[in-house]
């Protein structure tokens, strides 16, 4: 029993030299290492592990200034949607659950729709914030990437998503799943238009999210390790009655399989998106252009990157 610490009134204490009070979340322990990192040296990295370069989930807010200008940028109002179209209950009511989530993130909803510029290419960029209710899709994300295509067709520019989600929303139940077919309508729109829509998967990219928008990009690129599937490896398994392979549904074995164009390291992402979007939009020859992105890295080669091009064909193509 410590008496100083439970008899000892704290002004006394104070006096006697009481143990001040350490702040939490000075250190992260990184999942797949175990190492400690400071929470600095964490945010200076992006929020890579320095040890073993496992990727950990960022905040759309981390997202946005890491990959647009330092100038000012535009945040795409979503109107409102319905709340609790359906009166769902679970432990907590569905209303309490949105209150929940809001305070934790600041956020209304998942996602975040904005219009700015990387480098010299204006984009509109949609973000997923995993810490808002799992990054579910909703009624909220249908409606948000419909305006997000809206505006790059507005702009003539390049429409980028960043999926980090779940799958679809339980409380809204079948209003959810329409999001699906509200998303594709939206990403057709663009690319009737002619504009180049990118997808940049990050972990998780699962359920309805990844059987609509996130896999129809017209070049998709995933982070290192980065989970993305439709249903669980224990839930395939059991269905099929077959063992699967490790890390089957890892970024890296998509990419083996075709299922994805790139995987890029973080600190590359801002470079690699940048001379994407220089190949699909500048007239043949331009030259590619070195980032200044926010950690040092080695410039990615035209050929990978014309590689990736070929994937869907673009109207925007005929001039690249």
């Amino acid at each position: 029993m410590n008496w100083l610490k439970n008899f000892v009134p704290p002004k006394l204490r104070k006096l006697v030299g009481g143990q001040r009070e350490i702040p939490e979340n000075l250190w992260h322990k990184c999942p797949n290492c175990s190492q400690m990192i400071f929470h600095r040296d964490l945010a200076e990295k992006i929020h890579v592990c320095p040890h073993c370069d496992y990727h950990f989930r960022i905040s759309s807010k981390e997202r946005m200034q890491m990959l647009l200008n330092d100038s000012e940028h535009e945040e795409i109002e979503i109107n409102a949607s319905l709340v609790d179209p359906l009166k769902f209950r679970d432990l907590k009511k569905y209303p309490d659950r949105l209150k929940e989530a809001r305070t934790k993130t600041g956020k209304n909803d998942v996602l975040t729709v904005t219009f700015g510029q990387m480098e010299t290419h204006k984009v509109v960029l949609v973000v997923f914030d995993f810490a808002f209710m799992g990054g579910s899709m909703g009624i909220a994300v249908g409606d948000g990437i419909l305006e997000a295509g809206r505006k790059a067709i507005e702009e003539n520019c390049p429409l980028i998503i960043i999926p980090s989600s779940g799958g679809a929303r339980m409380q809204e139940g079948v209003l959810s799943l329409m999001q699906l077919s509200s998303t594709t309508i939206a990403i057709n729109e663009v690319k009737k238009a002619g504009l180049p829509y990118i997808v940049v998967l990050t972990d998780p990219t699962t359920g309805g999210v990844s059987a609509s928008f996130a896999m129809l990009g017209d070049i998709a690129i995933a982070e290192p390790g980065c989970r993305i599937g439709f249903a669980g490896k224990r839930v395939i398994e059991q269905t099929i009655r077959e063992n699967l392979p490790e890390g089957f549904q890892k970024a890296e074995y998509l990419l083996e399989h075709g299922m994805i164009d790139m995987v890029v390291h973080r600190h590359n992402l801002r470079e690699t998106l940048v001379n994407i979007i220089n190949l699909l939009t500048k007239p043949k020859g331009a030259n590619l252009i070195k980032v200044n992105s926010p950690i040092k890295n080695k410039q990615l080669s035209e050929a990978n990157l014309n590689s990736a091009s070929k994937r869907t064909p673009l109207k925007s193509d005929k001039t690249v």
